[in-house]
């Protein structure tokens, strides 16, 4: 029996165009999880010492970067941007129309 990855099962349901769909929807969040964590690498902090700057505890920290991010809110990430010497940008900018 042949063991798929992950990846490999991602890229066989991409021919589901609902999983698609879906799977699209939730780019935003994937982009702002991974641009958190880049920021909070290359400044040398652990999840731990980010959530002391932001006034959280590690386990907030952690489950925010594995896609928290139904309940966090703008001053959240305000913080995380302060806290990181970076800047965030939230903007609405004109998309794919849906059918």
């Amino acid at each position: 029996m042949k063991h798929k990855t992950l990846r490999n099962y991602v890229d066989e349901q991409m021919n589901n165009p609902e999983f698609k769909e879906e799977w699209d929807a939730l780019d935003p969040e994937f982009q702002l999880i991974e641009s958190i964590i880049k920021a909070r690498e290359k400044a040398g902090l652990t999840q731990a010492e980010l959530a002391l700057k932001i006034g959280t505890k590690q386990p907030a920290l952690s489950r925010l970067e594995r896609g928290g991010f139904k309940t966090a809110t703008v001053d959240t990430l305000k913080k995380i941007a302060h806290a990181l010497n970076t800047e965030l940008i939230i903007k609405f900018q004109p998309g794919e129309k849906k059918a």
